[in-house]
């Protein structure tokens, strides 16, 4: 009995200890959990989720998508050309000069000025006498066969996300206007501003109205469209593949390189730029909202702009 009397208190002053260590385990971790929570709501503050985009409703922001190898792999001046081959409009030789220039775009990845510029005088060219009814009727057919099967999905995915939030869609080509407005009809965008060629009676004439719808003054038609439909530019958002639209990027608050050429690459990079590359199926993305920067005027973008917009009221 005297070794018990001996280890009770023992017993109980272990017992003591054990319950202080537990509480104290629990408070601690009670503490801690707080502290978490704190530092967490603290950080949401710091730093805010970035909002949705594109903005449902917002009906002051649009979307301007060059065409040649963001939205379609190659050029549709190319695959134009090759339609109108195939309805006897040139000789094989001609043919030959479009597939060089068309292989050379697609091994590149990038607009060589003067193949661009011969591929339009042929054009020019070969469509001078012919009338705009004709060819937008031909148009149609050679989008289904050259054309429909080479639009890269993911790019096609994009211009969706900014029509299924009540935003308007344009596509800004370099090439005619007629060619790309037929493929904007046909993916279910708003519009398309491309190079207008001269046409009287109906007739082209084989010469351009003003300039070809390319670099500086795809960034022009854009400002002019914008004016004159309402929206901010800084909400808006633009996607090319080629250095060439640099302005027409950097002109709103959402730009996106896609399938980049190397220049546009590193271009957007030093700016945080998004960058997506349907062409291997890698994905790179970097968010960033640059300030919008001024473009000199143009005259032939804006003249095509508001050739547009006035065709469409």
């Amino acid at each position: 009995m005297a070794a018990l009397g001996w280890l009770t208190p023992r017993r109980r002053s272990a017992t003591a200890r054990s319950v202080l260590a537990g509480e104290a385990a629990a408070e601690a971790a009670r503490k801690s959990s707080l502290e978490a929570e704190s530092a967490a709501e603290s950080a949401a503050q710091a730093e805010p989720e970035e909002p949705e985009f594109p903005v449902v409703g917002d009906e002051r922001a649009a979307a301007f998508f060059d065409l040649d190898n963001t939205v379609m792999q190659g050029a549709a001046l190319f695959h134009f050309g090759r339609g109108l081959y195939k309805r006897k409009f040139f000789e094989r030789r001609e043919l030959t000069r479009f597939a060089w220039q068309q292989a050379w775009f697609r091994l590149a990845g990038v607009e060589d000025p003067e193949h661009m510029q011969d591929a339009r005088d042929s054009a020019l060219s070969i469509v001078k006498g012919h009338r705009v009814s004709e060819l937008m009727s031909i148009g149609e057919e050679i989008y289904d066969e050259y054309m429909a099967d080479r639009i890269w999905p993911g790019t096609r995915a994009l211009a969706q996300a900014h029509l299924d939030a009540g935003q308007r869609v344009w596509l800004v080509t370099a090439a005619p206007v007629e060619t790309a407005t037929i493929i904007a009809r046909r993916l279910g965008l708003t519009g398309a501003l491309g190079t207008v060629a001269e046409s009287v009676d109906g007739v082209y004439t084989g010469r351009l109205v003003g300039e070809p719808l390319h670099g500086p003054a795809k960034a022009e038609a854009v400002r002019a469209l914008a004016a004159a439909e309402g929206l901010d530019l800084a909400r808006c958002a633009a996607y090319s593949d080629s250095h060439n639209d640099i302005p027409m990027l950097s002109l709103v608050g959402h730009p996106y390189a896609i399938n980049p050429d190397t220049k546009l690459r590193k271009y957007a990079r030093a700016r945080d730029w998004r960058l997506r590359d349907y062409r291997t199926g890698r994905k790179a993305a970097k968010v960033g909202i640059p300030a919008a920067a001024g473009v000199g005027a143009l005259a032939g973008g804006t003249a095509a702009a508001v050739a547009l917009h006035r065709r469409r009221r």
